[in-house]
């Protein structure tokens, strides 16, 4: 019989290795679970603070009621998006403030329909209400035949006569990316903006309607709007081409809650009239955009143009 010996040294040497060797696995299992862990704690940071951007710049539900189907989601930046779709069996969209305003600065940015939107109207607009004797701001954009300018439709209602209107080819493409759309609404004036540019001032005159005394909600709506919108209701919605859809961002508002305070800084608007370079757009897209002004149309106010149209 042979028996297997070692020497000492020999066993020393292979109590170190085994050692040795369980202590490199260990370290190496230490690493990867740091890392791992590491890797998890990073993922979970990114995910809350995504999370917690998303909260603060979340505004539809904690601002409105929808109507319709309103579909939402979020973009790069983290801005919640609202969708507005419009097909021949869902019929109209939209979303109206929970709160009513009397006065106030109010923005969205919007991305319009692509393509033949022709017969679609797309809003951004306040109201009082749906009775006779409403007011009202209006910005309506009417679809067009794919390669026409899209309309932005401008209108006051004051007392339920809205017979104010004046319309602008936009001179950009709106389905393309998000353009800004706001309307400051004052004691003195009424003021609409594109961007960063104004482009009407709807003035109050002592002894005429204006809208001051009732309070309105902000609405967002996406309709059918086939007997007016396009060329004066001669292109109607193709509705192959359904679904429409608008989609908005990035809602603004700083403005007096009826029944309560106004918001900080409403001094800024609330005091707002147009200066002389704010005067140069609007005579600018005046002059380059407006296809209809309401005070040169003498066919539809055959007793005389409004009172207001003599004054500006």
């Amino acid at each position: 019989n042979h028996s297997l010996h070692f020497s000492p040294h020999t066993a020393h040497k292979a109590l170190h290795f085994v050692s040795s060797f369980d202590s490199r696995k260990l370290a190496l299992y230490s690493r990867t679970a740091v890392t791992m862990a590491r890797g998890f704690l990073a993922v979970l940071a990114v995910a809350l603070a995504l999370s917690q951007a998303a909260s603060a710049k979340s505004w539809l539900d904690k601002r409105f009621n929808t109507d319709g189907t309103v579909r939402t989601g979020y973009d790069a930046s983290g801005q919640q998006v609202a969708m507005l779709n419009l097909n021949q069996q869902s019929g109209a969209a939209g979303f109206n403030s929970k709160e009513q305003f009397l006065y106030g600065e109010f923005s969205i940015q919007m991305k319009l329909i692509p393509g033949n939107s022709a017969g679609t109207v797309s809003c951004f607009y306040l109201s009082s209400g749906d009775d006779n004797w409403r007011d009202e701001i209006d910005m309506e954009f009417m679809g067009n035949s794919s390669g026409h300018p899209v309309v932005l439709n401008t209108n006051v209602w004051a007392n339920g006569d809205g017979k104010k209107e004046h319309q602008f080819d936009l001179w950009f493409d709106p389905a393309a990316a998000y353009h800004t759309y706001t309307i400051i609404w004052n004691p003195e004036n009424i003021l609409f903006k594109v961007d960063n540019l104004f482009i009407r001032s709807f003035k109050r005159f002592g002894g005429l309607a204006y809208p001051s005394s009732k309070p309105m909600r902000l609405h967002a709506t996406l309709w059918d709007g086939s007997y007016w919108a396009t060329e004066k209701g001669r292109i109607p919605i193709n509705w192959s081409n359904a679904p429409f859809i608008v989609s908005y961002r990035n809602f603004y508002a700083n403005a007096c809650v009826s029944g309560g305070a106004c918001h900080a800084g409403s001094g800024r608007w609330m005091n707002k009239q147009l200066d002389g370079a704010e005067w140069g757009t609007v005579k600018w897209a005046d002059r380059s955009y407006m296809r209809y002004n309401y005070c040169d149309d003498g066919y539809r106010f055959p007793q005389g143009l409004p009172a207001e149209c003599s004054r500006y």
